[in-house]
């Protein structure tokens, strides 16, 4: 939570008399992660000051990380859609099937390793995928920068090697991608996987390097595995967004410091940042004795074409669901490999 607002941490450094006055809105921002983590401390925290900022001090931001306001992870999207929290970050894949195509930057094939050019894809393509979100007011969809696969023990040089694991997935489309390489996924949320890593419960998990520093897997990993050039396996999508009514209810000249600060007017800052995150996690596996295992091209060539079996996969399971899955895979490749040059 914030205890007090940029206007009045600067009033009181000046030394003016009396308490900053108070807002004329209080948004709270409900989240999953902890208040160390990147979310909370290179997005959140600082979309909440410029907001509050550019605002004059009418906007007042207070953020729940950890789940501070109750429930669990997988129930953020509902709080946010029902009013329970003003704005929540979260990930869609946490509610299957509510948001089938902006899962297209999930896939493996279609995300290339640079959250940067996917999140500026995303906003290219946005009317394609605009329909999940009718029931909320999107903020910001965005990727990191990719899912590595991290292991205890087991050292990972193709596919064979990873037959028969249990390995954490960050999604559905995840899960399959596990099971065609013969593997055994296992669901959870993020937060849940330093104790599942330590108990054995699983051998690995796919998740991006950034949340080696909140969740200090460097211990209790010895091996991660991505391909050349920081190719990764898929990609997990993120949403912030607000609560439709609440943002309605808002004075135009409030919408329009909201709008300064969504979607593509912060999208490929955003991309920026988690890029640049991945540096410190790989710095904390290397230092503490693990290595970073980057595939031969023949490796990961065995990868990408169990992948391109996930992508045709997800293709088929579209046509019962209203869009042309064909035709958003092949804009968001477009879109992603334009974004990539």
């Amino acid at each position: 939570m914030k205890p007090l607002t940029l206007l009045a941490a600067t009033a009181t450094a000046l030394g003016l008399a009396g308490a900053a006055p108070a807002a004329d809105v209080t948004l709270t921002v409900h989240h999953f992660l902890g208040p160390k983590s990147p979310a909370h401390t290179r997005l959140i925290e600082p979309w909440a000051e410029r907001v509050e900022a550019q605002s004059g001090g009418r906007i007042a931001v207070e953020i729940f990380p950890s789940m501070a306001m109750g429930g669990k992870p997988p129930e953020l999207y509902r709080q946010v859609r029902d009013g329970f929290a003003d704005i929540v970050w979260t990930l869609p894949g946490y509610t299957p099937n509510v948001f089938p195509r902006s899962e297209v930057f999930e896939l493996p094939t279609v995300h290339l390793g640079s959250a940067t050019a996917t999140n500026l894809a995303i906003q290219d393509v946005w009317e394609m995928i605009a329909p999940d979100f009718a029931d909320v007011h999107p903020l910001l969809v965005h990727v990191h920068a990719g899912n590595a696969l991290h292991l205890r023990t087991q050292k990972v040089g193709g596919v064979a090697d990873v037959k028969g694991l249990k390995l954490r997935t960050p999604s559905r489309t995840g899960a399959w991608m596990i099971e065609a390489w013969g593997a055994e996924p296992v669901g959870m949320p993020v937060p849940a996987l330093p104790q599942a890593l330590s108990k054995g419960t699983v051998d690995g998990a796919l998740v991006p390097f950034e949340i080696f520093p909140p969740l200090k897997l460097h211990e209790i990993t010895a091996y991660s595995v991505e391909g050349a050039d920081g190719s990764r396996f898929g990609a997990a999508v993120f949403l912030l967004a607000m609560n439709k009514e609440r943002y309605e209810s808002l004075p135009d000249d409030l919408k329009a410091v909201i709008d300064a600060n969504s979607n593509a007017a912060i999208a490929a800052e955003m991309g920026a940042v988690w890029d640049a995150v991945e540096a410190p996690g790989k710095a904390m596996q290397r230092d503490s004795g693990g290595e970073i295992v980057e595939l031969d091209p023949a490796a990961k060539a065995e990868f990408d074409a169990l992948g391109a079996e996930i992508v045709a996969r997800w293709i088929a399971e579209t046509a019962d669901k209203g869009f042309d899955g064909q035709a958003l895979v092949e804009a968001a490749r477009a879109a992603v490999a334009a974004r990539s040059e």
